[in-house]
């Protein structure tokens, strides 16, 4: 997202607490101005002089929710609740939340828009959901929150995520041989590519504020809704001499859901989405080749974000509240 805004024109500085400064995957990310900090320890005088906050931040995936579920509703929600009120506070008046289609949780075979029922499952959708709340009611003339509800992400970027579905799939079949599935391969799973996430933000933010006031929009294309077996088809087509292998106590999986992505395409039609599974698969497999992925590495606490935070905690380099402990946040590159 990054430097697809700077090519754009806009100044852009971050703010991350840097979990993941060792996990850069390939050829490395873009240097931006960056305030180095904890999303829960946010001032005023942080936000002061933006027109827009883009917020990514928060726990980013369903068992890394699990390892304390107490952390997601804190990081995930509340302080994403504060940041909200501190950005309406300093002036800022378009607020663009990375929610997800996770929202729908349970959602079953049925097409699901942004009118359907919350169902999460998980302490990281229940999150997504209460901030959708309360940054609705948050919402006047002068602010204007915009719920982006992401589809599942992948494709290559600098913090390549491997327990997302294709990229895991792909990892897999390329350094085993074997599409390992953790499920019966049923469940339906939308997806969508990490570049056109960040069309849609982009879109977002350049839309006239009454399209986008206080709405909620699902991201992602509704062609790309597939069953975890047919994407296991697409790796196997793509990747060579590989087979698909189910776990041996693979069932069926309570997060299924199919999105209808409809109303951002009609009501935002800048927003282009670009990629495919078929195409998405064959970068992420290029992009194997090209750093020469292992078994180990993608398996392991470089990659893997809970075991990763594992490590980082035991080493004692990070608190059990996911804070830096003071003198590792002194010499972190």
């Amino acid at each position: 997202m990054v430097p697809m805004l700077l090519k754009k024109g806009y100044e852009v500085v971050g703010l991350d607490s840097d979990l993941y400064q060792r996990s850069t995957f390939g050829d490395g990310i873009v240097e931006i101005p960056e305030l180095r900090k904890d999303i829960r320890d946010v001032e005023l005088k942080d936000l002061e002089g933006f027109e827009a906050v883009l917020h990514l931040a928060g726990l980013s995936n369903d068992p890394l929710g699990n390892l304390n579920p107490n952390l997601t509703h804190e990081i995930n929600y509340l302080a994403s609740v504060q940041l909200a009120k501190l950005a309406k506070q300093a002036g800022i008046t378009r607020f663009i939340f990375s929610s997800s289609c996770s929202n729908y949780g349970a959602g079953g075979a049925d097409w699901l828009d942004e009118e359907s029922a919350f169902n999460p499952v998980t302490p990281y959708g229940v999150s997504k959901v209460k901030v959708e709340q309360d940054l609705g009611q948050l919402a006047d003339d002068s602010f204007t929150p915009t719920f982006l509800r992401n589809a599942t992400a992948y494709g290559v970027s600098p913090r390549l995520r491997f327990d997302l579905v294709l990229n895991n799939l792909v990892a897999w079949a390329f350094t085993t041989g074997q599409i390992y599935i953790k499920s019966d391969g049923t469940p339906w799973r939308p997806i969508v590519h990490i570049e056109d996430i960040s069309r849609a933000f982009i879109a977002v933010l350049e839309a006239p504020r009454e399209l986008v006031h206080n709405e909620a929009f699902n991201i992602g294309r509704n062609e790309d809704n597939y069953q975890i077996r047919d994407l296991a088809e697409i790796v196997k087509e793509v990747v060579p001499n590989c087979k698909i292998e189910y776990a041996p106590d693979a069932g069926p999986d309570k997060r299924c859901y199919r999105v209808n992505c409809s109303k951002v395409t009609r009501v935002l039609p800048a927003f282009e989405p670009q990629w495919s599974a078929r195409k998405g698969a064959a970068e992420l497999y290029e992009a194997y080749q090209k750093v020469g992925l292992t078994l180990e590495e993608f398996e392991g606490p470089k990659y893997q974000r809970i075991a990763h935070i594992k490590y980082l905690i035991s080493s004692g380099q990070l608190e059990e509240d996911l804070r830096w402990r003071r003198e590792t946040l002194a010499i972190a590159p």
